[in-house]
């Protein structure tokens, strides 16, 4: 497959805007009910560490695609992380 660069970056901006957008529906009910008793303080640890580190890639390579999703799905799910953190065990 023989893609222009700027066509390699249109799908890198379709995979960030599809991979970020799918993660604001639980960001969304997380903060509107509080109800995070299906959320892994273990899973959401290693995905929001692991998020900052595609930031920071991103950030060393200097690809927007990859520095404009990850710095949204960032912060979307280290606010979940937070609230989750903040609930305690029983929750």
């Amino acid at each position: 497959m023989d893609l222009q660069p700027h066509q390699i970056e249109i799908i890198g901006y379709c995979a960030a805007f599809l991979t970020t957008i799918a993660f604001l529906p639980q960001a969304i009910q997380s903060w509107r009910t509080r109800d995070l008793s299906g959320i892994s303080v273990g899973m959401y640890s290693l995905f929001t560490a692991g998020v900052g580190l595609w930031l920071i890639y991103g950030l060393i390579i200097e690809k927007w695609p990859l520095i404009l999703a990850n710095a949204l799905t960032f912060a979307l799910a280290l606010s979940i992380l937070v609230l989750k953190l903040r609930a305690g065990p029983t929750k």
